[in-house]
């Protein structure tokens, strides 16, 4: 049969999430469960003078109230998520002494039903002596505000590479800051999670994007051997990067269950997810960028202040992957980076679809427009002058990345010509001329982005059962990849059987030996790649099985992919199919992958926005979005397709409209969707995609990650076509979301 691969496969799982048949945390939650409603913070620093829970104690249904002083001492501290980062922050299951932002968690009380616990938790009183808040990140590098008493180092992370270039040798330099605004995930399922034990074992139902992380966590806090920790994850509504990991209130969800003696469940609302949830992004960004005005970019500083929130998370170790890309596409001569993380008075920050290098091309592709309007060259010719040649890869970057492959004109040239780049800009001239009151903008980005950043550490196995069918067994938690279509398509084309055949098994950590986290884009080149090895490997391992039904020499048999048999070499005609191989085991046999990548993959594209901006209003429309987007092989163009989608929208959704906000106090402004603009269908207009495979040589796919490069493309594209409508104006730069509000402040600022 032919290949599988490379052509669209609708997904599985699509008909039950369709029709409310979908298996979430919430459908599963057992009825003898006790519920858990958590007291948070209403003030973003604050000294905690008492807790008073009498009288939340005695309301009806109420089974325990709790303060960080009952949690036990050896699992009360929240371990800080990665090596190199501040471990002197030290963040507490429940707020000890000091909160540090709106929505920690102060108090858990636990009772027979939600509604029961939510009502006892506004039975607590709390007093607190408010300590001054800290919003600004400039003010926390200075040490205006000390968040963490007594500690050597207010900072949560730094990082840096290269030399800062010697400007004074640049015949054209500009100097901008860009502000690189929060986000939300705003995953439809927020977070949610249920334990009980099994005599010494803790059993842990979750929506996350890594059971095998959530795993390793909760060992460590309650001191457990990887047999007495067992973490379920069932389908789960989305995540972003927002669910990298278990976050306190899961946590100690442990013991609270241990200590009621039965199993204990937490749901956070709306609100509560918008306050408690890591975002994303969160710089400010300095650059410099210099060169000559041939077009001609020489030299690049970019310097970044990270936002981390209250306390160390996932973003306080983001300004690395930031880093790792800060380059971009070009071939820039000199070039230095440096970057801190700082803490703030809200909200710890987490990873937001993308996870640093969204931020990475934003910094870039601004710079390169603010060069091209200073010389007064078109922003395309000036990219075409300085990308890399395709004739490079593989190409070591000043940040120690291994590029991989790439052909970065041909990928803006395409984007170009499917737009009709050069009639809009000829229409855009017409209308500047008329006065036309509906500006027309047209916006540029190109870009490179590193996928698989940890390449090992997952587990794939192929199981065929004396009845036929196949499992793909693997450590992936997925949350809308499609891996329960794409895994058996992977091992269905390899072993040459019908699609149907093969079942896609994972969803809890007794299945799987070991995992890594399933974010960053690494699924499919990974753990797709191990599933191939192991298909291979199981061809292999029934061969003699095979032999024995033909009455041949092993040696003399071969497996024949496309008819799905295995025959003797040049006879084809007589041949045994997998279901009678399948038949003549005596048991199910498995095989494990042992496949590691060749390193990490650096998908690339072109990204060319439109958009009308309202001269009255402010408000802007986006009427076209072409996108070429290279991840090499694909797999199944109708999940890729989707990916690319879904990445679009969130890059649109930061350049125009998403922001998670603060005031100057601290104080959350952006409490729920009414407050939170959340993009939907209503603002974008359909994606026109191009394709574009560049097969990468680091896996057995051929294939690079896909889910965040439409995010890395959109994102500077549609902010760079916004202030492209502006900038006959005399207006260069307007940080994002570029609202209507800020579009009409710039506009009247410059009447």
């Amino acid at each position: 049969m032919p290949s599988i691969l490379g052509h669209p496969v609708l997904r599985r799982e699509d008909p039950r999430f369709l029709t409310g048949q979908g298996a979430f945390v919430a459908n599963l939650i057992p009825p003898d469960a006790a519920h858990v409603a958590y007291v948070t913070s209403t003030e973003p620093h604050a000294r905690l003078l008492s807790v008073e829970v009498a009288v939340a104690a005695a309301a009806p249904g109420v089974l325990g109230v709790f303060i960080a002083d009952d949690i036990d001492s050896d699992v009360v501290v929240y371990p800080t998520p990665f090596p190199g980062m501040n471990d002197q922050m030290i963040r507490t299951m429940l707020a000890r002494d000091v909160v540090r932002y709106v929505g920690e968690p102060v108090v858990a009380v636990v009772a027979d039903d939600p509604v029961q616990a939510a009502d006892a938790a506004d039975l607590v009183a709390v007093s607190y002596e408010p300590l001054p808040p800290l919003a600004d990140l400039e003010a926390s590098l200075r040490g205006d505000v000390v968040l963490f008493e007594g500690i050597d180092d207010q900072t949560v992370y730094r990082c840096g590479v290269g030399q800062e270039p010697d400007f004074e040798e640049c015949e054209v330099v500009v100097r901008a800051r860009f502000h690189n605004q929060r986000m939300s995930a705003a995953p439809i399922e927020a977070r949610i999670g249920y334990s009980y034990w099994e005599g010494d074992r803790l059993v842990h139902h979750t929506a996350t994007q890594g059971s095998h992380n959530v795993k390793t966590a909760l060992m460590g806090i309650y001191g457990l051997d990887p047999g007495q920790v067992l973490v379920v994850t069932p389908d789960v509504g989305g995540s972003f990067g927002a669910k990298f990991r278990c976050y306190p209130e899961e946590a100690i969800l442990g013991w609270l269950a241990r200590h009621l003696g039965r199993p204990c469940a937490w749901a956070e609302t709306r609100t509560q997810s918008m306050t408690g949830l890591g975002s994303g992004r969160g710089q400010i960004q300095d650059v410099v960028v210099g060169g000559s005005r041939d077009g001609r970019i020489t030299a690049y500083q970019l310097d970044v202040i990270q936002d981390s929130g209250a306390y160390p998370l996932i973003a306080g170790f983001l300004p690395r992957m930031t880093m790792a890309m800060f380059t971009g596409v070009y071939d820039i001569a000199c070039a230095g980076y440096r970057a801190v993380s700082v803490p703030t008075s809200t909200t710890p920050n987490g990873a937001f679809r993308g996870a640093g290098r969204p931020e990475a091309t934003s910094a870039i592709e601004r710079a390169v427009d603010l060069f091209a309007a200073e010389i007064e060259m078109d922003p395309a010719e000036v990219r075409r002058r300085n990308f890399l040649d395709p004739e490079v890869f593989p190409h070591t970057t000043v940040s120690g990345m291994s590029y991989d492959s790439g052909d970065y004109q041909k990928a803006l040239d395409l984007a170009l010509e499917a737009v009709g780049y050069d009639d809009l800009r000829a229409e855009q001239a017409a209308r500047r001329a008329n006065g036309s009151e509906s500006l027309l903008g047209i916006g540029l980005s190109t870009y490179v982005e590193v996928t698989a950043t940890t390449g090992a550490g997952d587990f794939a196995s192929v199981e065929l059962g004396t009845d036929g069918m196949v499992k793909a067994v693997t450590s992936s938690t997925p949350h809308g990849q499609g891996h329960e279509t794409v895994w058996p398509m992977i091992v269905a084309d390899a072993l040459g059987i019908d699609l149907d055949r093969v079942v896609a098994v994972g969803g809890d950590t007794d299945c799987t030996p070991r995992g890594q986290v399933t974010g960053g884009s690494r699924s499919a080149q990974i753990v797709g790649s191990m599933l191939v090895d192991a298909s291979q490997r199981l061809v292999e391992e029934v061969l003699p099985t095979a032999a024995d039904l033909l009455e041949a020499a092993v040696g003399d048999v071969v497996h024949d992919r496309e008819a799905g048999t295995f025959h003797v070499a040049g006879t084809p005609a007589v041949s045994v199919g997998w279901a009678a191989v399948a038949t003549a085991l005596n048991s199910p046999l498995t095989v494990e992958s042992d496949f590691e990548s060749g390193g990490q993959t650096f998908p690339f594209g072109a990204h060319v926005a439109v958009v009308e901006v309202d001269a009255e209003t402010g408000g802007t429309e986006l009427v076209r979005l072409v996108a070429v987007d290279d991840a090499g092989t694909v797999l199944n163009p109708l999940i890729f397709e989707g990916q690319i989608h879904g990445g679009i929208a969130g890059g649109v959704a930061q350049a125009l409209m998403e922001e998670l906000s603060y005031d100057a106090q601290a104080n959350p402004i952006t409490t729920n969707f009414a407050d939170y603009p959340v993009i939907s269908a209503a603002e974008l207009p359909s994606f026109e995609l191009i394709r574009s495979e560049t097969p990468t040589d680091r896996n057995l796919l051929g294939a690079k990650g896909v889910g965040e490069s439409g995010t890395v493309g959109a994102t500077a594209a549609v902010q760079n076509a916004v202030i492209d409508a502006l900038s006959h104006l005399g207006i260069r730069h307007l940080d994002m979301p570029t609202s209507p509000r800020r579009v009409w402040k710039a506009l009247h600022n410059h009447v």
